[in-house]
C-alpha cells in the first residue's frame, strides 16, 4: 500500500518547495495526503480531458508541473469548466499534486530533461541560485555545433511542434553555446546573453522584445510554453525509479498545447 503523502515525500525530496519562485502555489492542488493511490498520471497540464485520462486509467494522483490551482476559486459554480474539473477529479478521488517551478531549478529536474532532450551538454546554471540551490535555467554546449536554422529544425522534431519561432539577424550563423529556461523566460534574454550563449531557447517572448533581441545582435528560439510536456516520461521514471515498479505510472498521452497553428 503506497499513501499519497509518500509520493509526495518522495518529489519533494527531489524538488523542493523551497526552490520555487516566490508567490507560485506549487504543492498539493486537490485530494487527502494519507490517501491510498494505486496509479500515477505525470502530466504538462491538468485540463478536463486529463482529468478524465486519470478516470480513464484508474489513476488517483495526478503529478503535473503547471498548476491545476494558479488562481484561487471565487465561488464553485459548477457551471464553470475549472471549478466542474475540480469536482471531477475530488468525486473521483483523485490527488492533484503540481511540482512547478521548484521542477525547474531542481537540478536534475526539467531544464536539464530538456538540456538532454535539445542534446546540450555539460550544463551549469544560467540564474545561480543562493548558496547550494541550482538556480533556473542552463546554459551548456551542444554536441555538435549546428546553424540555428538546423537547430530550429531539430528543437521543432524534438518537441513535435508544426513550428518554432527564431529571433535572429542570420539563422545561417553557427550556434555551439545554448542557453535554455523551460516554460516563459524571455525577461531573461539578456542574462543568457551576458554569460556567453550563442542562442537562448525559451518561449512566449514578445513582439517588441523580440526587436531588443534583433537589435542587441542576439538570438532567441521559442518553441512555445508546450516544449514542457517533454517532461512528463521523466517524471514517470522518476515515480518508477522511486518505488520499483510497486507503483504503476503512466506519462499522460493528452496534447494540452491550447494553441493550433496553421
Amino acid at each position: 500500500m503506497v499513501k499519497a503523502s509518500e509520493l509526495i515525500e518522495q518529489i519533494e525530496a527531489f524538488a523542493p518547495k523551497s526552490l520555487a519562485e516566490p508567490g507560485d502555489p506549487t504543492g498539493l492542488q486537490i485530494g487527502q495526503p494519507e490517501q491510498e493511490i494505486h496509479r500515477v498520471l505525470t502530466t504538462l497540464d491538468v485540463r478536463p480531458e486529463v482529468v478524465q485520462e486519470a478516470i480513464d486509467l484508474g489513476a488517483d494522483f495526478i503529478w503535473a508541473h503547471h498548476e491545476a490551482m494558479f488562481r484561487p476559486a471565487k465561488n464553485l459554480d459548477l457551471s464553470d469548466p475549472q471549478n466542474a474539473m475540480y469536482a471531477l477529479a475530488i468525486k473521483n478521488n483523485i490527488v492533484i499534486y503540481a511540482s512547478h517551478t521548484n521542477l525547474d531549478a531542481a537540478a536534475g529536474g526539467l531544464n536539464d530533461w530538456l538540456c538532454q532532450a535539445f542534446g546540450i551538454e555539460n550544463q551549469i546554471p544560467l540564474l545561480p541560485g543562493e548558496g547550494d540551490q541550482p538556480g533556473m535555467g542552463r546554459i551548456g554546449e551542444l554536441k555538435i555545433a549546428m546553424t540555428m536554422a538546423d537547430f530550429a529544425k531539430q528543437v521543432k522534431a524534438v518537441c513535435q511542434v508544426d513550428a518554432v519561432r527564431l529571433i535572429a539577424n542570420d539563422a545561417n550563423k553557427v550556434v555551439k553555446r545554448v542557453a535554455v529556461l523551460g516554460g516563459d523566460g524571455g525577461k531573461f534574454w539578456k542574462k543568457a546573453q551576458e554569460a556567453g550563449a550563442d542562442l537562448y531557447l525559451t518561449a512566449d517572448l514578445y513582439y517588441h522584445v523580440g526587436h531588443d533581441i534583433l537589435a542587441a545582435d542576439f538570438a532567441v528560439l521559442d518553441p512555445d510554453h508546450h516544449m514542457e510536456a517533454l517532461a512528463k516520461e521523466p517524471m514517470a521514471k522518476k515515480v518508477q525509479e522511486w518505488f520499483a515498479g510497486q507503483l504503476p505510472v503512466t506519462a499522460s498521452q493528452k496534447n494540452t498545447d491550447p494553441y493550433t497553428y496553421f
